[in-house]
């Protein structure tokens, strides 16, 4: 007969334990420090236009976040060329336009600088737009004035002090006293006056009443106290002095117009009421619109 057979005995097999993997340590890669003034917080895109276009854009963007201030140095050219990614001559030509519009300045020997940012230097370039031979831009130039002495007045009417008013009040004045001279007929449009050296004497007073019209419109600017708007205005109103002579000089009770609208104005400065102030500069502001659309070139 045969025993029961005998089955070996399983034993349970060990867990096989993996040794834990040994970390890979990569050294730093080695950075190349910047200047803080000119460490970029985005990679720059490539954007059409010249390097010249790039240095007044790239000097722009540090100034608009920080990196450069009023007053502030400029890095020294070959780090700013390098960062820039343009050539060391189109940074110069980039740092003369700069120049031109006021943003920045060259003190002999001693570098180039941010100036101190005001708006009457950096709006530079607007009066020289502003200066330039009458053209088709006149009429969208004059629009662009009217939208912001329409805002400038309603600040004024809400902001301007007894001082200020009695100012505005005085050129008004004074533009009654010219409008007030009696005209020979030896003094009318094209008259010369006793020097003889050609000039009218009705141009000279036509050119005295517009000019104590823009310092009204000045004035005003200047009681909205928003110094930018204010600095906007003053290179803007220069634009249309050509053509606010030439009216009067040709066109019977422009001045005398005028200046009426302009106390209209100002009774709603005293009255400091924006609304009504907002209404009577763009109306009055509208009319030299008009004339400018309809005799193109003056």
């Amino acid at each position: 007969m045969t025993g029961p057979s005998t089955q070996p005995t399983a034993h349970p097999t060990a867990p096989t334990t993996t040794p834990p993997a040994t970390p890979t340590t990569t050294p730093p890669a080695t950075q190349t420090t910047t200047p803080p003034f000119i460490q970029t917080t985005t990679q720059p895109t490539a954007r059409p236009g010249t390097q010249t276009d790039a240095v007044i854009e790239g000097v722009r963007a540090m100034i608009r976040d920080g990196r450069l201030v009023a007053g502030a140095r400029l890095p020294v050219e070959k780090d700013l060329a390098a960062s820039l990614a343009v050539s060391r001559g189109s940074l110069r030509e980039g740092v003369r336009a700069l120049v031109a519009l006021g943003i920045l300045e060259t003190r002999q020997g001693d570098g180039t600088y941010v100036t101190s940012l005001e708006p009457h230097r950096v709006l530079g370039s607007v009066n020289v737009l502003a200066d330039l031979p009458a053209s088709a831009h006149d009429v969208h130039l004059a629009a662009v004035r009217r939208a912001l002495e329409v805002e400038a007045v309603g600040l004024a009417a809400a902001r301007a002090s007894e001082a200020q008013l009695e100012r505005m009040a005085h050129v008004l004045t004074e533009v009654e006293a010219v409008l007030a001279r009696d005209s020979s007929p030896s003094e009318g449009d094209g008259g010369v006056d006793g020097d003889g050296d050609g000039d009218g004497i009705a141009e000279r007073r036509v050119k005295a009443a517009v000019a104590a019209d823009s310092e009204f419109h000045r004035l005003v600017a200047e009681a909205s106290g928003n110094a930018p708007l204010a600095a906007l205005i003053d290179h803007l109103v220069g634009q249309t002095f050509r053509a606010r002579v030439w009216r009067g000089l040709n066109e019977a009770g422009a001045t005398g117009l005028a200046h009426a609208e302009h106390r209209a104005i100002l009774a709603a400065l005293v009255a400091h009421n924006p609304e009504r102030a907002r209404l009577r500069m763009g109306g009055h502001l509208a009319g030299v619109e008009e004339y400018l659309e309809q005799h193109p070139g003056h």
